[in-house]
């Protein structure tokens, strides 16, 4: 039982860091800003929107990853309250 306690704390640990640094990544790439001088083309558009895309992208992953380490901590939450009652 130590054993799964340990795979599954180093799993939620790296699941955690994964999704800091998704999260980060997501918040680190700027969008640039626009004049409301400038003439909007249609270059222009599709890089916003892909900004855009790859910042939601990077946010479903991060989720994604947390929802994993939150798994990860039930299950070891799960298996230390069987783990007493099994052994009596």
């Amino acid at each position: 039982m130590p054993t799964l306690f340990i795979i599954l704390d180093m799993a939620a640990i790296f699941s955690s860091l994964v999704a800091a640094a998704l999260w980060y990544q997501a918040g680190a790439r700027l969008v640039r800003r626009v004049s409301r001088f400038e003439t909007l083309d249609q270059a222009d558009l599709n890089r916003m929107v892909v900004a855009m895309n790859r910042s939601a992208i990077l946010n479903r992953r991060a989720a994604l990853a947390s929802a994993a380490a939150a798994i990860c901590i039930a299950l070891r939450f799960g298996a230390s309250l069987v783990g007493p009652a099994a052994s009596v």
